[in-house]
C-alpha cells in the first residue's frame, strides 16, 4: 500500500516519468561487480531493516509524517491546510509536501475506488472537502492542482490524459491567483506543460514566472529538466546544457550544482552496466558538483536527500565504496527518492545498493567498528 503512495509521489515530482524507461532502468544491482554480497549486511552498521524502510519520502519530515496520520485518522482537510500554512515561505519543503499530500490522495482513491460524482477528477475525502470547505485556500488549489497531475500520468495513454491535464492547468492558474508569489502552481504546471507538449517558447516563458518567484528552487529545477531531455521534448545536449546553466550561475549555499548529475543520470544508455562509465571525466565531474552542493547547502535542505540517494546509486557503481556509505550513513531509513522509486519495489532496489556499498567497503577493508551510527 505505502509503495503505491510513494509511486505517486514519484510520478509527481519533476515529472521523471516514462513508464517503460523506468522498468528497463530498474537496477540488476545484486550482481554488479561480482561482489559477494553478506547474508547480514545489516551487522554493526545500525540500517535500518528493509522492512522497515519508509517508501513514502525521501528523508524524515515528521510534522507531514503528524498531518498524513491525524488525515487517515479522520478523514478531516485541516491538518494538511495548517501544514502548509505553516510552511509558509519555504518553497521547498512546500513544493515536497504539496507533493505528498497529492499523493495521498490519490492513494486514497486508489485504495476506494473511482465514486459517483467524479470522484477521479477531485481526489480522496479530505480533499474534495478541502475544496469545497476553503475554496479560496491556496494549499488546497495547490494540492488539487497537483493531484490531477498525479492522475494524469498514471497513465500516460489514457484517452482522458489531455483533458485531465487541462483541468490541471485551469486549476494551477486559480491557485496562482490566490497566491501572487508562490512558485508551486507554475512548478506544478510544468509537468503540465510537459504532458501537454508545450512549444519551447511557451515553456520558457512558463518556466520564467518560475524563476522570477524562486530562482534557485531545486525541486523546480528537477521539474523542468525532463522537458528538455530526449525523452520528452529536447536532447541530451539541450538538458546538459540547461542543467549546467544553472550550476554554473547558482550562488552559495544551493543545491543546483548538484543539477548536472541528474541530467547525466537521465541520458544514461539503457545498457550501462560497464563500470568505466562510471569512472569517465562526465560523471566523475558530476559526481563531484553534487558533493560540492551538499557541502556547501544547509545540512536539513529539504531536496538534500533527493540528492544523497542518487549520489549513492552513482558511487556505487563507480566503485567508490567509502564514498557511499557516507551517504547511506545520513539518508539511511527513507527511499522515496529517485533512482529507488524507478523500481518495482522502492526499498528492495535501495536495500540491494546497500548491501553493495556494504560488500565493497568490507573487500576494501573497512568494517562496521568505528563506523558512524546510521543517521548521525
Amino acid at each position: 500500500m505505502d509503495a503505491l503512495l510513494v509511486l505517486l509521489a514519484a510520478l509527481a515530482l519533476g515529472g521523471f516519468v516514462f513508464l517503460p524507461w523506468m522498468r528497463r532502468r530498474r537496477a540488476a544491482a545484486h550482481t554488479q561487480q561480482g561482489l559477494v554480497v553478506a547474508a547480514d549486511p545489516m551487522a554493526g552498521y545500525g540500517f535500518v531493516p528493509l522492512e522497515e524502510l519508509d517508501v513514502r519520502l525521501p528523508g524524515p519530515d515528521e510534522e507531514l509524517d503528524a498531518a498524513l496520520a491525524e488525515m487517515r485518522r479522520t478523514h478531516d482537510w485541516r491538518p494538511a491546510a495548517e501544514l502548509l500554512k505553516s510552511t509558509g515561505d519555504d518553497w521547498e519543503r512546500r513544493w515536497q509536501r504539496v507533493q505528498t499530500l497529492a499523493g495521498a490522495a490519490a492513494f486514497e482513491l486508489a485504495q476506494g475506488g473511482e465514486e459517483a460524482g467524479g470522484g477521479h477528477r477531485t481526489g480522496g475525502i479530505w480533499l474534495r472537502t478541502w475544496r469545497s470547505e476553503a475554496p479560496k485556500d491556496p494549499g488546497g488549489a495547490q494540492t488539487h492542482a497537483q493531484f490531477l497531475v498525479v492522475q494524469a500520468l498514471r497513465d500516460p495513454g489514457s484517452q482522458d490524459f489531455r483533458m485531465i491535464l487541462e483541468e490541471a492547468r485551469t486549476v494551477c492558474r486559480e491557485a496562482a491567483l490566490l497566491a501572487p508569489g508562490s512558485p508551486i502552481p507554475y512548478i506544478t504546471e510544468l509537468a503540465v506543460a510537459r504532458g501537454l507538449g508545450d512549444r519551447p517558447a511557451d515553456y520558457e516563458e512558463l518556466w520564467s514566472k518560475v524563476a522570477q518567484r524562486a530562482p534557485q528552487h531545486m525541486g523546480a529545477h528537477l521539474a523542468a529538466l525532463p522537458y528538455w531531455s530526449q525523452k520528452w521534448h529536447g536532447s541530451r545536449k539541450e538538458a546538459e546544457a540547461f542543467a549546467e546553466r544553472a550550476a554554473s550561475a547558482a550562488p552559495a549555499g544551493t543545491l543546483l550544482p548538484a543539477l548536472p548529475l541528474f541530467a547525466v543520470y537521465e541520458h544514461l544508455p539503457e545498457a550501462n552496466m560497464v563500470r568505466s562509465l562510471y569512472q569517465s571525466a562526465v560523471v566523475e565531474r558530476a559526481i563531484e558538483g553534487a558533493h560540492f552542493a551538499l557541502r556547501e547547502a544547509p545540512a536539513d535542505h529539504p531536496m538534500a536527500p533527493h540528492v544523497r540517494h542518487l549520489l549513492v546509486w552513482f558511487l556505487v557503481r563507480a566503485e567508490r565504496y567509502a564514498e557511499a556509505m557516507e551517504q547511506l550513513r545520513l539518508v539511511d531509513g527513507h527511499v522515496g527518492a529517485v533512482p529507488w522509486s524507478y523500481g518495482h519495489s522502492p526499498a528492495a532496489e535501495y536495500a540491494a545498493y546497500r548491501a553493495l556499498a556494504i560488500a565493497g567497503w568490507e573487500q576494501l577493508g573497512g568494517t562496521s567498528a568505528g563506523f558512524p551510527p546510521a543517521g548521525n
